[in-house]
């Protein structure tokens, strides 16, 4: 399980096909501070770590990750927001996020709010998923508030330290984004739903 408080970046340094998987070479300055056999949240999704050398690990992810989140799209140079399991002890600093992404998003607007960003993301509704106005979502691993929900579309505010520390300052028009919708309201969508 995971906050959606990311802890670093990390930089894809080289990427090989095995069959229909992709196995990814990340360098990170938490490199050293992690174990093989760990779950690290790439980007929103939850990845194995399979070999650590330096400031390099891989992760593979499968056809069924690669089909359902933006991983698929990335390229040799390009930055993913990491995040380590939570401490049992830990303060829970954002929202429960699982690293299990639901769906793809598309950027459609960013503007400068003169001390902040606000970002518009459109999703598809076939799937069943919903925001509300103030409620958590995660966003390529970050948790964020929802500032305005639509059918379909929602929108974010960025903080400097944000834009800063994760890859939203590199996100562009059309760009794919990952999202997990919050559990709480998933499960309550599934109760209501089922007794309609």
């Amino acid at each position: 399980m995971f906050t959606g408080i990311v802890e670093s970046t990390s930089v894809v340094k080289d990427i090989e096909k095995e069959g229909s998987n992709l196995v990814f070479t990340f360098f990170s300055p938490l490199s050293s501070e992690l174990k093989i056999d760990q779950s690290i949240s790439h980007n929103g999704v939850c990845l194995t770590v399979t070999e650590i050398k330096d400031d390099l690990y891989k992760v593979t992810a499968i056809d069924e990750t690669l089909q359902k989140t933006n991983l698929k799209n990335l390229k040799i140079g390009n930055t993913v927001n990491i995040e380590r399991c939570m401490l049992a002890n830990g303060r829970f600093d954002g929202h429960i996020v699982q690293g299990h992404v639901d769906q793809i998003a598309i950027c459609k607007n960013i503007s400068d709010e003169n001390g902040s960003w606000k970002f518009k993301f459109e999703y598809n509704t076939k799937q069943g998923n919903i925001t509300v106005n103030k409620g958590s979502i995660c966003v390529n691993g970050i948790s964020l508030t929802v500032v305005d929900s639509y059918d379909g579309a929602f929108t974010v505010a960025i903080i400097p330290y944000t834009f800063d520390n994760t890859n939203f300052k590199e996100l562009k028009i059309d760009d794919e984004v990952n999202l997990e919708f919050d559990i709480i309201g998933k499960y309550i969508q599934k109760i209501l739903s089922n007794k309609i």
